[in-house]
Protein backbone atom coordinates (compact mmCIF):
# COMPACT_ATOMS: atom_id res chain seq x y z
CA UNK A 1 0.00 0.00 0.00
CA UNK A 2 1.48 3.42 -1.15
CA UNK A 3 2.13 5.55 1.77
CA UNK A 4 -0.05 8.30 -0.07
CA UNK A 5 -3.34 6.20 0.87
CA UNK A 6 -6.25 8.84 1.51
CA UNK A 7 -7.15 9.37 5.14
CA UNK A 8 -10.66 8.51 4.06
CA UNK A 9 -9.74 5.26 2.77
CA UNK A 10 -8.34 3.97 6.11
CA UNK A 11 -11.19 5.57 8.03
CA UNK A 12 -13.28 3.25 5.58
CA UNK A 13 -11.99 0.22 6.50
CA UNK A 14 -13.74 -2.36 9.38
CA UNK A 15 -11.77 -2.21 12.48
CA UNK A 16 -10.71 -6.06 12.29
CA UNK A 17 -9.06 -5.14 9.08
CA UNK A 18 -7.31 -1.94 11.01
CA UNK A 19 -5.95 -4.20 13.37
CA UNK A 20 -4.58 -6.65 11.31
CA UNK A 21 -3.35 -3.71 8.17
CA UNK A 22 -1.90 -2.25 11.82
CA UNK A 23 0.24 -5.07 13.02
CA UNK A 24 1.74 -5.67 9.56
CA UNK A 25 2.29 -1.69 8.97
CA UNK A 26 4.26 -2.13 12.84
CA UNK A 27 5.99 -4.99 11.52
CA UNK A 28 6.69 -4.29 8.14
CA UNK A 29 10.01 -2.27 8.15
CA UNK A 30 11.58 -5.78 9.13
CA UNK A 31 9.33 -8.43 7.77
CA UNK A 32 9.07 -7.14 4.30
CA UNK A 33 12.09 -6.86 1.57
CA UNK A 34 11.96 -4.45 -1.05
CA UNK A 35 12.65 -5.28 -4.67
CA UNK A 36 12.70 -2.16 -7.00
CA UNK A 37 12.26 -2.76 -10.67
CA UNK A 38 13.03 -0.17 -13.28
CA UNK A 39 10.42 1.19 -15.44
CA UNK A 40 12.86 1.03 -18.40
CA UNK A 41 14.13 -2.44 -17.82
CA UNK A 42 17.98 -1.92 -16.56
CA UNK A 43 20.11 -4.26 -15.14
CA UNK A 44 21.72 -1.48 -12.40
CA UNK A 45 21.75 -3.14 -9.48
CA UNK A 46 22.54 0.30 -7.70
CA UNK A 47 19.21 1.63 -6.29
CA UNK A 48 17.70 4.78 -7.77
CA UNK A 49 15.57 7.19 -7.72
CA UNK A 50 11.50 6.26 -8.49
CA UNK A 51 9.89 8.17 -11.05
CA UNK A 52 5.79 8.25 -10.76
CA UNK A 53 5.67 5.37 -13.19
CA UNK A 54 7.83 3.33 -11.44
CA UNK A 55 6.26 0.01 -9.38
CA UNK A 56 7.30 -1.11 -6.08
CA UNK A 57 6.79 -4.57 -5.59
CA UNK A 58 6.57 -6.02 -1.64
CA UNK A 59 8.18 -9.64 -1.15
CA UNK A 60 7.01 -11.19 2.21
CA UNK A 61 9.10 -13.69 4.24
CA UNK A 62 7.08 -16.41 6.46
CA UNK A 63 9.98 -17.67 8.05
CA UNK A 64 10.59 -14.16 9.66
CA UNK A 65 10.38 -13.94 12.88
CA UNK A 66 8.62 -11.19 12.54
CA UNK A 67 6.10 -12.70 10.56
CA UNK A 68 6.16 -15.60 12.94
CA UNK A 69 5.46 -13.19 15.85
CA UNK A 70 2.73 -11.52 13.71
CA UNK A 71 1.12 -15.75 13.00
CA UNK A 72 1.53 -16.08 17.08
CA UNK A 73 0.07 -12.80 18.15
CA UNK A 74 -3.11 -13.77 15.61
CA UNK A 75 -3.46 -17.83 17.18
CA UNK A 76 -3.14 -16.17 20.50
CA UNK A 77 -6.28 -13.89 19.32
CA UNK A 78 -8.21 -16.57 18.04
CA UNK A 79 -7.67 -18.77 20.77
CA UNK A 80 -8.29 -15.87 23.46
CA UNK A 81 -11.65 -15.93 21.19
CA UNK A 82 -12.36 -19.39 21.68
CA UNK A 83 -11.95 -19.64 25.11
CA UNK A 84 -13.99 -16.56 25.64
CA UNK A 85 -16.51 -18.57 23.73
CA UNK A 86 -16.00 -21.59 25.96
CA UNK A 87 -16.80 -19.33 29.37
CA UNK A 88 -19.72 -18.48 27.95
CA UNK A 89 -21.43 -21.29 26.80
CA UNK A 90 -20.56 -23.17 30.72
CA UNK A 91 -21.89 -19.59 31.82
CA UNK A 92 -24.90 -20.07 29.94
CA UNK A 93 -25.03 -24.24 30.95
CA UNK A 94 -24.51 -22.96 34.40
CA UNK A 95 -27.56 -20.68 34.35
CA UNK A 96 -29.41 -23.15 32.43
CA UNK A 97 -28.52 -25.87 35.15
CA UNK A 98 -29.54 -23.25 37.55
CA UNK A 99 -32.63 -22.50 36.29
CA UNK A 100 -33.87 -26.66 36.47
CA UNK A 101 -32.05 -27.09 40.03
CA UNK A 102 -34.71 -24.17 41.31
CA UNK A 103 -37.98 -25.24 39.18
CA UNK A 104 -37.78 -28.73 40.40
CA UNK A 105 -36.95 -27.54 44.07
CA UNK A 106 -40.14 -25.20 43.33
CA UNK A 107 -41.92 -28.11 41.98
CA UNK A 108 -41.36 -30.56 44.90
CA UNK A 109 -41.85 -27.94 47.33
CA UNK A 110 -45.20 -27.80 45.86
CA UNK A 111 -45.75 -31.47 45.92
CA UNK A 112 -44.68 -31.61 49.84
CA UNK A 113 -46.93 -28.32 50.23
CA UNK A 114 -50.06 -30.11 48.32
CA UNK A 115 -49.19 -33.47 50.70
CA UNK A 116 -49.18 -31.82 53.77
CA UNK A 117 -52.66 -30.00 52.44
CA UNK A 118 -54.07 -33.09 51.50
CA UNK A 119 -53.19 -34.73 54.98
CA UNK A 120 -54.05 -32.07 57.03
CA UNK A 121 -57.77 -32.10 55.50
CA UNK A 122 -57.69 -36.06 55.92
CA UNK A 123 -56.89 -35.83 59.48
CA UNK A 124 -59.38 -32.86 59.79
CA UNK A 125 -62.33 -34.98 58.18
CA UNK A 126 -61.82 -37.69 60.40
CA UNK A 127 -61.71 -35.64 63.62
CA UNK A 128 -64.71 -34.32 62.44
CA UNK A 129 -66.45 -37.40 61.57
CA UNK A 130 -64.74 -38.34 64.92
CA UNK A 131 -66.90 -35.47 66.74
CA UNK A 132 -70.11 -36.26 64.64
CA UNK A 133 -69.85 -40.31 65.92
CA UNK A 134 -69.06 -38.97 69.60
CA UNK A 135 -71.98 -36.47 69.54
CA UNK A 136 -74.30 -38.45 67.90
CA UNK A 137 -73.45 -41.30 70.91
CA UNK A 138 -73.83 -38.36 73.77
CA UNK A 139 -77.16 -37.67 72.36
CA UNK A 140 -78.45 -41.21 72.23
CA UNK A 141 -77.26 -41.84 75.30
CA UNK A 142 -78.92 -38.64 76.17
CA UNK A 143 -82.15 -39.52 74.80
CA UNK A 144 -82.04 -43.19 76.12
CA UNK A 145 -81.31 -41.56 79.53
CA UNK A 146 -84.04 -39.45 78.94
CA UNK A 147 -86.67 -42.17 77.83
CA UNK A 148 -85.63 -44.60 80.86
CA UNK A 149 -87.55 -44.12 84.18
CA UNK A 150 -87.15 -43.89 87.57
CA UNK A 151 -89.05 -47.16 89.09
CA UNK A 152 -90.09 -47.53 92.56
CA UNK A 153 -87.99 -50.03 94.44
CA UNK A 154 -91.75 -52.08 94.87
CA UNK A 155 -94.00 -54.32 93.55
CA UNK A 156 -95.53 -52.13 91.33
CA UNK A 157 -92.33 -50.31 89.87
CA UNK A 158 -90.99 -54.16 89.83
CA UNK A 159 -93.69 -54.72 87.20
CA UNK A 160 -93.88 -51.74 85.34
CA UNK A 161 -89.64 -52.14 84.99
CA UNK A 162 -90.33 -55.54 83.69
CA UNK A 163 -92.73 -54.28 81.29
CA UNK A 164 -90.52 -51.40 80.30
CA UNK A 165 -87.82 -54.07 79.41
CA UNK A 166 -90.09 -56.78 78.04
CA UNK A 167 -91.45 -53.96 75.42
CA UNK A 168 -87.87 -53.53 74.24
CA UNK A 169 -87.70 -57.63 73.40
CA UNK A 170 -91.39 -58.17 71.79
CA UNK A 171 -92.65 -60.10 75.10
CA UNK A 172 -96.40 -59.80 75.25
CA UNK A 173 -98.03 -59.35 79.30
CA UNK A 174 -99.85 -56.80 80.91
CA UNK A 175 -99.53 -55.08 84.54
CA UNK A 176 -102.83 -57.15 85.26
CA UNK A 177 -101.92 -60.21 83.84
CA UNK A 178 -98.34 -60.19 85.94
CA UNK A 179 -99.95 -58.84 89.20
CA UNK A 180 -102.41 -61.30 89.55
CA UNK A 181 -100.26 -64.25 88.98
CA UNK A 182 -97.33 -62.62 91.28
CA UNK A 183 -100.30 -62.58 94.16
CA UNK A 184 -101.41 -66.27 93.21
CA UNK A 185 -97.34 -67.96 93.50
CA UNK A 186 -95.81 -65.51 95.91
CA UNK A 187 -97.85 -63.34 97.20
CA UNK A 188 -95.50 -60.28 96.42
CA UNK A 189 -92.49 -61.73 98.01
CA UNK A 190 -89.45 -61.97 95.94
CA UNK A 191 -87.83 -63.74 98.60
CA UNK A 192 -90.40 -66.70 98.07
CA UNK A 193 -89.51 -70.51 97.88
CA UNK A 194 -91.22 -73.30 97.61
CA UNK A 195 -89.70 -76.32 99.51
CA UNK A 196 -92.42 -79.26 98.92
CA UNK A 197 -93.70 -79.65 95.54
CA UNK A 198 -92.11 -82.02 92.92
CA UNK A 199 -89.37 -79.39 91.74
CA UNK A 200 -88.36 -79.34 95.23
CA UNK A 201 -88.28 -83.06 95.81
CA UNK A 202 -85.78 -82.93 92.35
CA UNK A 203 -83.87 -80.66 94.26
CA UNK A 204 -84.45 -77.41 91.90
CA UNK A 205 -87.71 -75.43 93.90
CA UNK A 206 -89.45 -72.58 92.46
CA UNK A 207 -88.22 -69.13 93.76
CA UNK A 208 -89.15 -65.72 93.01
CA UNK A 209 -92.36 -63.58 92.89
CA UNK A 210 -93.50 -65.92 89.98
CA UNK A 211 -91.91 -69.23 91.43
CA UNK A 212 -89.65 -69.95 88.44
CA UNK A 213 -86.77 -72.90 88.67
CA UNK A 214 -83.56 -72.25 88.40
CA UNK A 215 -83.03 -74.09 84.21
CA UNK A 216 -86.26 -72.58 83.08
CA UNK A 217 -85.05 -68.57 84.48
CA UNK A 218 -81.48 -69.92 82.63
CA UNK A 219 -83.01 -70.68 78.83
CA UNK A 220 -85.37 -67.80 79.53
CA UNK A 221 -83.31 -65.07 81.09
CA UNK A 222 -83.35 -61.81 79.11
CA UNK A 223 -80.38 -59.89 78.40
CA UNK A 224 -79.77 -56.86 80.31
CA UNK A 225 -81.64 -58.27 83.84
CA UNK A 226 -79.72 -59.63 86.09
CA UNK A 227 -78.92 -63.31 86.21
CA UNK A 228 -80.69 -63.67 89.91
CA UNK A 229 -83.61 -65.73 90.11
CA UNK A 230 -84.22 -63.59 93.41
CA UNK A 231 -84.13 -60.79 91.40
CA UNK A 232 -87.82 -59.75 91.07
CA UNK A 233 -87.68 -57.79 87.62
CA UNK A 234 -85.35 -60.45 86.48
CA UNK A 235 -87.78 -63.11 88.04
CA UNK A 236 -90.63 -61.03 86.21
CA UNK A 237 -89.18 -60.94 82.69
CA UNK A 238 -87.80 -64.71 83.07
CA UNK A 239 -91.27 -65.71 83.65
CA UNK A 240 -93.07 -63.75 80.86
CA UNK A 241 -90.64 -65.08 78.16
CA UNK A 242 -91.22 -68.56 79.21
CA UNK A 243 -94.92 -68.05 79.18
CA UNK A 244 -95.20 -66.32 75.63
CA UNK A 245 -93.37 -69.31 74.39
CA UNK A 246 -95.43 -71.99 75.90
CA UNK A 247 -98.81 -69.84 76.58
CA UNK A 248 -98.61 -66.76 74.56
CA UNK A 249 -98.61 -64.59 77.28
CA UNK A 250 -98.44 -64.37 80.94
CA UNK A 251 -102.19 -63.49 80.58
CA UNK A 252 -102.77 -66.41 79.43
CA UNK A 253 -101.83 -68.08 82.48
CA UNK A 254 -104.47 -69.09 85.68
CA UNK A 255 -102.95 -71.55 87.96
CA UNK A 256 -99.90 -72.99 87.87
CA UNK A 257 -97.67 -73.35 84.49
Amino acid sequence: MSANTPDHSRRALKKTHKATIAGVAALGAAAVTLSLVPGNGSTETEPQALSGTQRVAWSYDAHSPQAKALAASLNEQQTTIGLKAQQEARAKANLAAQAKAAAEAKATKARAVAKAQATARAKAAAAKAAAKKRAAAKAAASRSATRTPVFANNLDGWIREALFIMDKHNIPGTYSGIHRNIMRESSGNPRAINNWDINAINGIPSKGLLQVIQPTFARYHVKGTKFDLYDPVANIVAACNYAAHRYGSMDNVNSAY
